[in-house]
């Protein structure tokens, strides 16, 4: 990464560090993309150099996450069975998102704006995810791998729905690794 690079990194990470602290200080509404740049020490321009708007500061990734989520893939063995990948795959990415999924989650529970957002985080994630199942399985039996990515996702999905307000992230991963669980060994196994 070249200086200039690295230099707008840190200028994406400042904003959205100052956007995050100041949303989880004062709630999201109450909170002006002015007030993020004058703590980041930008310039209302410049903000929006980095970010299309304050829902953007919330949702969008970091610009390095999508090689930390391509390493996850990566790391996978050639020969481990599909479920156990993409199980570890799930986790690993989740245990990324310990720094910000609980505050964007508090966003969205106080603020009606954010939780009326068609904003989705993990579009790009899903669609690596897709191109990942479909390379490591080479075509072989299409229909059952993708089931196998669509129970994944499903149960991930799950585990964040039911993920009650008074639960810690930590217990959310005890959730996210029930549901995986569950769901690898198939519906007859369920219970409630």
């Amino acid at each position: 990464m070249s200086l200039r690079e690295q230099k707008k990194l840190a200028a994406w990470r400042a904003i959205r560090a100052a956007a995050l602290r100041l949303f989880d200080e004062r709630g999201y509404e109450a909170v002006s993309v002015e007030q993020i740049a004058a703590a980041a020490n930008v310039s209302r321009a410049t903000f929006f150099n980095y970010f299309a708007s304050k829902e953007a500061v919330v949702f969008d990734q970091d610009p390095q996450e999508r090689d930390n989520w391509r390493a996850l893939m990566d790391a996978r063995p050639a020969g481990e069975p599909l479920w156990a990948s993409l199980t570890a795959i799930m986790v690993g990415f989740n245990e990324r998102l310990a720094d910000r999924m609980p505050l964007q989650r508090r966003l969205k529970a106080q603020s009606p704006a954010l939780a009326q957002s068609t904003q989705d985080f993990g579009e790009q994630f899903r669609t690596d995810l897709r191109d990942w199942v479909a390379s490591r399985t080479g075509g072989a039996d299409p229909t059952a791998a993708t089931l196998q990515l669509n129970l994944a996702l499903a149960a991930t999905a799950t585990a964040y729905q039911t993920w009650p307000a008074e639960e810690s992230f930590d217990q959310y991963l005890r959730r996210l690794r029930r549901c995986l669980d569950q769901a690898g060994a198939g519906p007859a196994t369920i219970r409630d």
